[in-house]
């Protein structure tokens, strides 16, 4: 039975959804402005395994990821670039798709954009102010009443009284109190601009999210879900929202994957170790990158290095050489290792330790290829399955094993290397040791490792 850490009541829960056989999750997404950095990644990454593995446990899952395509930083960007704001909105979402397929990470259900629900924002603060939960300023803009919920603070745990003594009002704000959000901003010169009963302008960030959610999925579901970063203020505000508008209990269960370090240092441009995907893609295969993230467990930090990025090929390598030169087949057997991988994953998706059930699997194949192979390829099925549901060991061991770190990069093509092959074969046919050993040697510096068995010589890329 699933088990998940509910960041709502700070304990482990059973997984029990608000309708039987199905799942609605909703997990905040990209603000559409730049190319995604390591951060994206990993939210991308933990809610995709989330989604696989309720959908892999029978639920019909209904999962939306939300697309912010209007805000400050795009505005910024965009007047920097001199282009409108939706021509570099439809560049950042198309290269964040590039990304998360190269990923693997399955496209939700859908991907709302905040632009195309400018109806249900507009609906939902005027609901908000008709409840007494928000007011609007004499600038035109419409906050919200912090002061009329009286369950503000429930989720990041944060006591209002401290908020406000630490707070102030900024110059020109016409907020009651420095706790008050904005929902709706009055339209500035060259700005996007929607019209409204308030006059023209442009919702603020926190209310995209309540909108688009509760249109997706209902006044209430089960699952939200997003980086540690976002549980205050964004994560609180929605509450506040959506529960002031509506009446009902917004979500059931709040998940937060951990921040992002590099080389135990936070992440950020201003330290100089900001890491786009498609910049560690030049260097590291995106299953790689992909395979580093479920190292750790999704709540946990995760720290960025290339000697972990470097354990994932490596570890690869032992699964797709566990499966190579084995014959399809049908999973069957390996009920203990699917067993204890489905007890890892109902543990609030303990990835790390379904990872060390696929490597006892792994060995497991090793000892029995040798002598009893259709019982190794019933297995390696069983692996690939497993390995599956965590989105991983889906290429062909061999296009794995000889693809080189990433495309493009290879100082030795797979033709090449097997006429070396081919020469030192020759050469050890008429004993010509040290030609053989100098062919071998050629090749290990080029990163080609030969493995001689009773089927032949094979090789992989180090």
């Amino acid at each position: 039975m699933l088990k998940l850490y509910n960041d709502l009541s700070n304990r482990k829960e059973t997984f029990q959804p608000l309708r039987a056989g199905t799942v609605r999750m909703y997990v905040c997404g990209m603000t559409v402005y730049d190319l995604c950095h390591l951060g994206h990644a990993r939210v991308m990454v933990v809610f995709d395994v989330v989604y696989r593995y309720l959908q892999a446990s029978g639920y019909e899952v209904s999962y939306i990821r939300n697309i912010t395509d209007i805000d400050d930083k795009i505005i910024n960007r965009a007047n920097e670039k001199g282009v409108p704001f939706s021509e570099l909105t439809e560049e950042f979402i198309h290269a964040m798709h590039q990304d998360a397929d190269a990923l693997g990470v399955l496209r939700p259900t859908d991907e709302p954009k905040a632009t195309q629900h400018m109806e249900e924002i507009l609906a939902m603060i005027t609901r908000l102010i008709e409840n007494g939960h928000a007011y609007t300023a004499d600038n035109g803009d419409v906050y919200y009443d912090v002061r009329s919920f009286s369950d503000y603070g429930k989720l990041s745990g944060k006591s209002v009284e401290d908020l406000r003594a630490g707070a102030r009002v900024e110059p020109g704000d016409a907020k009651r109190d420095p706790l008050d959000f904005a929902l709706w901003k009055g339209a500035k010169p060259d700005e996007p601009a929607w019209d409204s009963p308030w006059g023209r302008g442009r919702p603020g960030w926190h209310i995209e999210c309540s909108a688009m959610s509760t249109k997706a999925l209902g006044d209430s579901f089960d699952i939200h879900g997003g980086g540690a970063d976002l549980t205050f203020p964004h994560h609180e505000n929605e509450i506040a929202q959506s529960e002031g508008a509506t009446g009902h209990p917004f979500v059931k269960y709040w998940m937060h994957n951990g921040f992002v370090r590099i080389n135990d240092e936070k992440m950020s441009k201003s330290l100089g170790n900001f890491f786009t995907v498609r910049e560690i893609l030049e260097h590291y295969r995106a299953e790689e990158v992909r395979y580093f993230i479920l190292t750790s467990h999704y709540r946990s930090p995760l720290n960025y290095d290339t000697e972990h990025l470097d354990n994932a090929r490596a570890a690869l390598t032992r699964f797709y050489t566990a499966m190579r030169g084995i014959p399809e087949a049908p999973a069957a057997g390996g009920e203990n290792y699917v067993s204890r991988f489905r007890d890892a994953m109902d543990d609030d998706f303990n990835t790390p330790e379904a990872l060390a059930v696929l490597f006892d699997l792994a060995r497991e194949i090793n000892r029995l290829k040798d002598n009893d192979v259709s019982a190794a390829a019933s297995l390696a099925a069983v692996l690939r399955e497993l390995g599956g549901m965590l989105g991983i060991l889906r290429d062909d061991p061999e296009d794995y094993l000889r693809g080189g770190t990433q495309a493009g990069d290879d100082t030795l093509s797979g033709e090449k290397i097997e006429a070396m092959i081919q020469a030192r074969i020759d050469a050890r046919t008429e004993k010509n040791w040290a030609e053989a050993d100098r062919i071998r040697d050629d090749l290990q510096a080029a990163g080609i490792i030969l493995e001689d068995g009773p089927q032949g010589t094979t090789w992989r890329r180090g």
